[in-house]
């Protein structure tokens, strides 16, 4: 299991792992008042977290499902990524889907974050590519089944 610094300046408990297989921590809102979120707005909120991630890792966040289902609160660039080199507050960039208001109290589980390590890979520009069973099919070629 890699370490990972973090600076916590939030009113609110670090990110863990809520079982023992979960992937992501949930992260929360670090707002002193409510943040109302109308319909199709987007707003971003403060975690007071700040991350050194280890050199080939990378934070992914995810939009929470639940808020996702019950209330059409989304991530609105999901997955966001945190490279390793970015010391700034983690801020989250949510957006309202749904058809009502939706009401961000302070230290509210807004999103998670997945921390895992990425590979670098040296692009090679060439004039054809092999040919695989695939082929060009893509955006449901395969049907419904």
């Amino acid at each position: 299991m890699a370490s990972v610094k973090i600076i916590n300046k939030s009113n609110n408990d670090l990110p863990h792992y809520s079982t023992e297989h979960s992937s992501g921590m949930d992260l929360r809102a670090n707002n002193l008042e409510p943040i109302v979120l109308q319909t199709l707005e987007r707003v971003m909120v403060p975690t007071g977290l700040y991350l050194e991630l280890p050199a080939g890792f990378e934070a992914q966040i995810r939009p929470r499902s639940g808020l996702a289902a019950k209330h059409g609160i989304t991530v609105l660039n999901t997955p966001g990524t945190i490279d390793a080199d970015y010391r700034g507050e983690i801020k989250i960039i949510l957006v309202n889907l749904s058809n009502e208001p939706f009401t961000i109290n302070p230290g509210e589980r807004i999103c998670q974050m997945v921390i895992t390590e990425y590979t670098k890979v040296t692009l090679v520009e060439v004039d054809e590519l092999e040919e695989s069973a695939r082929g060009e099919g893509g955006f449901g070629h395969t049907g419904v089944h």
